[in-house]
Order: structure tokens, then C-alpha cells, then sequence
């Protein structure tokens, strides 16, 4: 069986499939574009909560670990709540359809995201910010700075992130409808394989989908070793 999955994917591979080259190119749209906005929301969040002290930051802390393990079911719940068509967005019309999913997946990677960021930019010596403030440098430039040597970490929030996102299938799911040409992707396609009992085309459709994510992944990798030799 395995075999057979192993087979069928470098088969679809080889030949260039068009069902699984769209189900591939929807993952890598949805994914990307759903890992490039949690990074956007994420990372800033993290930074300013790990440089900024207010009262609350405790609570918004907690609420931010909290959501790193939020149940991705509860989030497309909600999320379908909001876009259904009686829903406060429903007038969108936004209910299985791809941004659907990007909205589902960012609100479950920002978390993750944020609370990364903000260990990495924590792990930071403290003292280096005062002493950059203390040498004449302006609050924005030492933030700025500070941001420079947590970059590796926030390579890893990055990875994270992008991990959570790529691997996510129930929230897909329950906002997507898993529909042929719209909305299918690599992980929904895997659990209806699955379902109709076709184990080596779940196989197949697994493998093409860790390949994907590891040439992600070791991309990511690659930069972040490469800058950790620029440090030295």
C-alpha cells in the first residue's frame, strides 16, 4: 500500500498531473498567503509586547500563549458563524471559498506567531537595550536593533507559523466544504482519500504534501543558519 502511494506520487509528479498540480497550487495560495498575514499580525505583536510595559501585559500575554493552543474546530466555528450567510459577514459571501481559509488558518498561526516573537525578542539580553538608549540611541532605533539580534528566533515563529497553517485541516474543512477546483487542498484531499477507504492515493497525496512543506521549511532553514554565520 505504501508502495503503491510512494509510486502514484512520483507518477502524478512526473507527469504533471493537472487535478493535483490545482489541489497543490490552492495549498500553496492558501497557506502562503494565510502564513504571510500572521507574520504581519504576529510578529509585530510579539515585539511590542516583549519592549512595552502596561498594565495588562500579563493578561494579553496569557491570552496570546492561550491562543497558541487554540482548537482549530472552535476557530472555524467562529469563523463560520461570522462569514455564514445570516452571520455579520455573510452579506460577503465569503462562506467556502479560499479566503475563507486564510482567515480560518491566520487567526490559528497569528498566536503562534506572536507568542514565539516575543520569547525571541525576550531571550535578548535585556541590558542591551539600555545600554543602546544609554549610547544616544533614539527608542526606535534600539527596538530596531534589539529586533536584529532576535531575527533567528523570529525565523523559527516564521516556521512555525507556516507549519501550523500547512498542516491544518479542520477549520479548512468546516470553511472551505473541501470543494473540487475551489477549495481543495492537500490536507483536506488526504482525509476524503481516506475516508472513501483510497489509502494509496492518501499516501500519494501525503508524500507530494511533505515535500512541499520541507522545501519550505529547509529554505527557511537555510536563511537562518546563514545568518547565524553572518554573526559571527
Amino acid at each position: 500500500m505504501v508502495g503503491e502511494g510512494i509510486t502514484q506520487a512520483l507518477s502524478w509528479l512526473l507527469a504533471g498531473d493537472g487535478e493535483v498540480a490545482a489541489v497543490a497550487a490552492m495549498t500553496i495560495q492558501v497557506s502562503g498567503v494565510a502564513t504571510l498575514c500572521s507574520v504581519l499580525l504576529g510578529i509585530p505583536l510579539g515585539v511590542w509586547l516583549a519592549l512595552r510595559d502596561f498594565r495588562g501585559k500579563q493578561l494579553c500575554s496569557a491570552l496570546v500563549n492561550f491562543g497558541m493552543g487554540l482548537p482549530p474546530v472552535v476557530v472555524g466555528l467562529f469563523v463560520s458563524l461570522c462569514l455564514w450567510r445570516y452571520g455579520p459577514l455573510g452579506e460577503w459571501e465569503l462562506m467556502y471559498t479560499p479566503v475563507a481559509m486564510m482567515i480560518a488558518q491566520t487567526i490559528i498561526a497569528t498566536p503562534i506567531v506572536g507568542g514565539l516573537s516575543f520569547a525571541a525578542v525576550l531571550s535578548v539580553n535585556p541590558k542591551l537595550r539600555l545600554q543602546l538608549l544609554s549610547l544616544g540611541a533614539t527608542p526606535w532605533q534600539a527596538s530596531r536593533l534589539l529586533i536584529r539580534e532576535a531575527r533567528l528566533g523570529l525565523l523559527a515563529a516564521v516556521m512555525a507559523g507556516f507549519g501550523r497553517v500547512i498542516s491544518e485541516v479542520g477549520a479548512s474543512m468546516m470553511v472551505g466544504g473541501n470543494i473540487k477546483g475551489q477549495t481543495r487542498v492537500l490536507t483536506t484531499a488526504t482525509v476524503m482519500e481516506v475516508g472513501k477507504g483510497n489509502y494509496d492515493t492518501a499516501i500519494a497525496f501525503s508524500l507530494i504534501l511533505l515535500l512541499g512543506a520541507f522545501g519550505v521549511v529547509f529554505m527557511l532553514t537555510w536563511l537562518q543558519h546563514k545568518r547565524k554565520s553572518e554573526r559571527k
